[in-house]
C-alpha cells in the first residue's frame, strides 16, 4: 500500500483528498494544526476503509512546523508516495488594510512551506524513481488580485517549472487551481458567501476526483471544471489593464483579498 501525506487535511479540499485516497486504499499521513480533529479524522478513515492513518500536528506558518513535516517526508524507511500541499488561508481586506504580519504569514504557508515540503518529498521520491506532488493553488493565480492571488501564482509557476526539471525522473508535479469550493475557507477568513452565484461553486469530492485523474495523465496544471476552464480562457485574452480593474471589483465582492 502506498502512503499519501496531506497538509490541511481536516477540512475542505484536504479532507476530500483524504476521503478519496483512503477509499482507494492508500495509507495516510494527516497534517494540520488541530490535534483533536486530526485524531478524530484518522480514527474515522481507519475504521471506514481499513487503512493506516498517521497524524502530525504542525503549524506551517512556523519553522518548527515546516521542519517536522519535511522530516516525515524525508523518512526513507516510511516513505511517502504522494504529497498534497493543501494548507492555506485567505485574509479579508485590501492591501494595507491587512496587517503585514498576516501577509507574511500567508507567504510562509503558501510559498515557503510549499517550496520546502516539495523539495523534501521530491528528493526522496527521485531516489526511488516514482512519486507525485499536488500543490493546491487557485484560479486567483491568473488574475492580478493582491497577496493571495500573487502567492497562488507563485505556486503555479514553481510547480510547472519544477515539473519540467523533473521530467523523466518518475516524479510528477501538478498545480491544482480550483475556483470557489464549498469549504470552511471563507468562514475562517470572515468572508461572506451569500452573494456568490450558485453556478460558481464546486464540489470538493468531484474536484479531487478530477485532479487525481489529471495527475495520472501527467498534467502539470489542473483546472478541474469546464466552467472555470472557460473563464480562464477569457482571462488569457483579456488585456491586463482591463483585467486588473475587473479583478479588483470582483475580488472585493467575492473573494480573498
Amino acid at each position: 500500500m502506498t502512503t499519501a501525506l496531506i497538509t490541511g487535511s481536516t477540512a475542505g479540499i484536504g479532507a476530500a483528498f483524504a476521503r478519496r485516497l483512503a477509499a482507494d486504499g492508500h495509507n495516510l499521513v494527516l497534517v494540520a494544526r488541530d490535534a483533536k480533529r486530526l485524531g478524530e479524522q484518522a480514527t474515522e478513515l481507519h475504521d471506514r476503509h481499513g487503512i493506516e492513518a498517521e497524524v502530525l500536528s504542525a503549524d506551517l506558518a512556523t519553522d518548527p512546523g515546516i521542519e517536522a513535516v519535511a522530516a516525515r517526508l524525508g523518512d526513507r524507511k516510511n516513505t511517502v508516495d504522494l504529497l498534497v500541499n493543501n494548507a492555506g488561508f485567505g485574509n479579508k481586506g485590501r492591501y494595507l488594510d491587512v496587517p503585514m504580519a498576516d501577509e507574511l504569514r500567508m507567504l510562509k504557508v503558501h510559498c515557503e512551506a510549499v517550496l520546502r515540503l516539495t523539495g523534501a518529498a521530491v528528493e526522496a521520491m527521485r531516489e526511488r524513481g516514482r512519486g507525485g506532488v499536488v500543490n493546491v493553488a487557485s484560479v486567483a493565480a491568473f488574475v492580478p488580485r493582491g497577496t493571495y492571488g500573487a502567492s497562488k501564482a507563485w505556486v503555479v509557476q514553481f510547480t510547472q517549472g519544477a515539473a519540467k526539471d523533473l521530467a523523466g525522473s518518475g516524479v510528477r508535479l501538478m498545480a491544482l487551481a480550483p475556483g470557489f469550493v464549498r469549504t470552511e475557507f471563507h468562514e475562517r477568513a470572515g468572508m461572506g458567501t451569500d452573494n456568490i452565484p450558485n453556478w460558481m461553486w464546486l464540489d470538493a469530492d468531484k474536484l479531487v476526483a478530477a485532479a487525481l485523474a489529471d495527475l495520472a495523465r501527467g498534467k502539470s496544471l489542473s483546472i478541474p471544471d469546464p466552467r472555470y476552464k472557460a473563464l480562464m480562457g477569457v482571462v488569457k485574452v483579456t488585456p491586463r489593464s482591463l483585467l486588473g480593474g475587473i479583478s479588483s471589483k470582483t475580488g472585493r465582492k467575492y473573494g480573498p483579498q
